[in-house]
């Protein structure tokens, strides 16, 4: 499906959701939008966005219809609520969630859009608020070929890397791998930059060195220099890369996967949400170095 005169729903403006809707508007797009607080969006809405009072009024006026929202529970409830998008989207509509959830709702949803003539694909992204705004996001596809096909132009408006992983589900599990390798590198890089001033070194110098060999990495490069400027405003927040890393954990359980350094990833950032940095982004990981790791 071409973006261009296409009557496209997008549920979540939040962060990365207002940029990803924008990418849309952008490529000719007639977009169909509902989030939680409108008074967040007037100025996306003069733009020329059409506002809806509920997702299922989004998913009746739209040939496609993507969501962000913020916990599996939030895409229960625009999926499944009463006059939800599943209840009320037109036979044949494509429904793609972009939200990172678990892999049993995502197949779940599919399920339930099959019996209704939907075609549905779980789609998480990364690449966080630069990759949104810049729209160079990884795209990760569960579905099937022929649905995923429909939606990659549209997916292509929003990421940069756009690739099917399998059946439905399998966007999920592949968006669990990310988080994963995330929390390592993340984890290394704050404990790196403690050592390096405790070291007496200059962070930024230490930098220079490092980020072009081989622990060179995205975290290294984007998340220090906003650590050491002291900027934790998020690009992604903490309360939700927890959200991820309890998904993954209880996944990993259920396969009989045991990821001490999954474990221990999980115990810092429920830290740093009980200290008061659920709102931060996940580089706020360096304050619970700094200010001490309640033990």
């Amino acid at each position: 499906m071409e973006p261009r005169g296409a009557d496209i729903g997008f549920i979540g403006l939040g962060v990365m959701g207002m940029s990803m809707a924008g990418h849309l508007r952008k490529a000719g797009a007639r977009l169909h939008v509902y989030t939680r607080t409108k008074e967040k969006v007037l100025a996306f809405l003069e733009d020329g966005a059409e506002w809806h009072d509920s997702p299922g009024a989004v998913a009746a006026a739209s040939r496609a219809v993507f969501t962000m929202v913020g916990y599996p529970q939030d895409v229960e409830e625009v999926y499944f609520g009463k006059a939800g998008i599943l209840e009320t989207a037109r036979p044949g509509t494509l429904v793609v969630d972009t939200t990172t959830s678990r892999p049993d709702l995502a197949r779940k949803v599919w399920e339930e859009a099959r019996k209704r003539d939907l075609h549905a694909l779980d789609a998480p992204v990364s690449g966080g608020d630069l990759g949104a705004r810049n729209a160079t996001l990884s795209i990760m596809v569960g579905g099937s070929e022929p649905d995923f096909e429909e939606a990659k132009p549209l997916l292509l408006t929003m990421g940069k890397t756009v690739v099917r992983q399998g059946p439905a589900g399998s966007g999920q599990y592949t968006k669990m791998v990310n988080q994963i390798v995330i929390a390592g590198a993340l984890a290394g890089t704050v404990e790196a930059l403690v050592y390096a001033e405790k070291a007496g070194l200059d962070p930024r110098t230490v930098l220079d060195s490092i980020s072009t060999g081989a622990a060179a990495s995205w975290q290294l490069s984007n998340m220090v220099p906003r650590m050491l400027d002291g900027n934790f405003e998020p690009g992604f927040f903490t309360k939700h890369y927890l959200k991820d890393l309890r998904i993954a954990l209880e996944s990993a359980r259920a396969m009989g996967a045991d990821l001490p350094m999954l474990t221990l990833a999980e115990s810092l950032f429920a830290k740093m949400v009980d200290r008061g940095y659920a709102e931060k982004g996940t580089q706020a990981l360096y304050l619970l170095y700094k200010n001490g790791i309640p033990r």
